[in-house]
């Protein structure tokens, strides 16, 4: 049986999220979080949810409880806001990267959401988020249309059921297929650069003093990356290193 966290984002009174006219962005997360959830139980799934009521948690204990249930992906749903009221309309979904299942996974999601009648923005990348960089399984997060923009709010109010049905049925889709988590292999990325010559720089660099350093080639970048670990924790602790070197590091998880 499949697992998923369900993460409702944001919480509290410390935390509402976005607010447009009243309406809060963590109300809105909560029952959606909710009813994805239990549909995706209904279909067989072992879900657990990060939070059921309306409790405040940092990010990191977002992606603690994500990480102590081992499941195979973490989901968080929050809304969207642009800088002026109704200026965006849409929906799109954040991933670490843009690859793997969860890649699979967000554009089955975005899709079946514009099938709704949201517009499609697409998948974004966006490592610096702890909920996507922290926990251990591929994890996305759903933006679900602009908490400021009337027509989104309209449409999550009069569709809501069907908005939750179609990202179940996103998440349903990729599910049967997707890896197991003894599968991910982690690495910490200390530079990406067009040209070739410095990131050799930085690679022989980084082997001088002693780190197990490699190169990849991706999209027209070279990127210098350190150590591949089956284990989140371990990556962890080898970019805590690389920081206190002076490097500017993330985490890459397949």
């Amino acid at each position: 049986m499949a697992k998923v966290v369900i993460d409702a984002g944001h919480g509290g009174e410390r935390d509402p999220g976005a607010v447009y006219e009243g309406r809060q962005e963590k109300t809105d997360n909560l029952a959606l979080a909710l009813a994805v959830g239990n549909t995706l139980k209904d279909n067989g799934v072992d879900v657990v949810f990060t939070r059921t009521e309306d409790v405040y948690q940092t990010p990191f204990e977002k992606a603690q409880l994500a990480n102590a249930a081992n499941p195979d992906f973490v989901i968080s749903f929050h809304r969207n806001a642009s800088p002026e009221n109704n200026q965006y309309s849409g929906v799109e979904t954040l991933v670490f990267n843009n690859s793997g299942k969860k890649a699979e996974m967000a554009e089955a999601i975005n899709r079946n959401l514009e099938e709704v009648g949201f517009k499609n923005l697409g998948i974004e990348e966006r490592p610096g988020l702890v909920i996507l960089r922290r926990t251990k399984a591929p994890a996305l997060l759903v933006e679900t249309g602009f908490i400021n923009t009337d027509e989104d709010n309209e449409l999550f109010d009069t569709r809501f059921n069907e908005i939750s049905q179609a990202i179940a049925n996103g998440i349903l889709e990729v599910l049967n297929d997707a890896p197991n988590n003894s599968e991910m292999v982690y690495t910490v990325q200390t530079g990406a650069f067009r040209n070739q010559e410095y990131a050799q720089d930085m690679l022989y660099q980084l082997q001088q003093q002693g780190y197990p350093a490699f190169l990849v080639e991706d999209g027209g970048f070279y990127k210098v990356r350190v150590g591949t670990f089956r284990n989140l924790d371990n990556a962890i602790k080898m970019e805590a290193q690389l920081r206190r070197q002076g490097y500017s590091t993330f985490i890459v998880h397949e």
